[in-house]
């Protein structure tokens, strides 16, 4: 097996925890969704504003029109805020880990199936997002995982051999992507079994790598 030279991570349920239930909450109170409704248009969407196809706004628009509701203006800013904030908690051993990784000088990205309003709300609200060697946000390329060409983009963007590649994501479908690509790849579910792989592959040398410089401070 290659040695790594970048490790690449998705955002969602790798650098952040699950959903806030609060914040689901607070889009069924500004929606007047029940569950089943509102769960439905969010995700029936999703993939196409993660995508670029649609924007933000439009991407609203279409969660209302899906049960034959106009959303007004002001909605929509409250349900933009509250989605970016339904994706904010974060999971602090993967963040400390892209920290000692960045610190000891190995190259990081991100590559994240996201939209436009979603990645200006994590920007503003994240500054240590900026520590990362490269990020591919999905919908600026017009490309989503599990698309072959998105990896691509990626290794490129690392400037790293896709096999010196190992890339972490929550989704079974987008690991399989990564490694028909050649990259290395783990799923992340849960970060003791995470951990467990890593040291079932000889990865643990990466998981306290020696520093090099001083970890950035969010």
């Amino acid at each position: 097996m290659n040695s790594i030279h970048a490790v690449l991570v998705d955002y969602g349920q790798v650098l952040s925890a699950p959903p806030d239930p609060a914040q689901w909450q607070r889009m069924l109170e500004i929606t007047g969704f029940d569950e089943a409704t509102y769960s439905s248009g969010y995700w029936a969407f999703r993939h196409a504003y993660d995508r670029g196809d649609i924007n933000g706004v439009d991407y609203w628009r279409e969660v209302g029109k899906s049960a034959g509701i106009t959303f007004t203006p002001h909605q929509i800013d409250e349900l933009i805020d509250a989605d970016v904030e339904l994706w904010t908690r974060l999971n602090p051993p993967m963040v400390e880990w892209a920290r000692r990784l960045q610190a000891a000088g190995i190259r990081t990205g991100i590559l994240s199936n996201i939209g436009d309003a979603m990645t200006d709300g994590l920007l503003r609200k994240f500054d240590w997002l900026a520590g990362f060697n490269h990020h591919i946000w999905s919908y600026r390329l017009r490309l989503a995982k599990p698309e072959a060409a998105i990896y691509a983009a990626a290794a490129d963007g690392l400037q790293t051999p896709p096999a010196q590649i190992l890339f972490v994501d929550d989704k079974p479908e987008n690991i399989e992507a990564a490694r028909a690509f050649g990259m290395q790849a783990i799923q992340y579910t849960d970060h003791s079994l995470f951990l467990q792989e890593m040291e079932a592959r000889s990865l643990t040398y990466l998981l306290d790598p020696s520093p090099r410089s001083a970890p950035f401070v969010p």
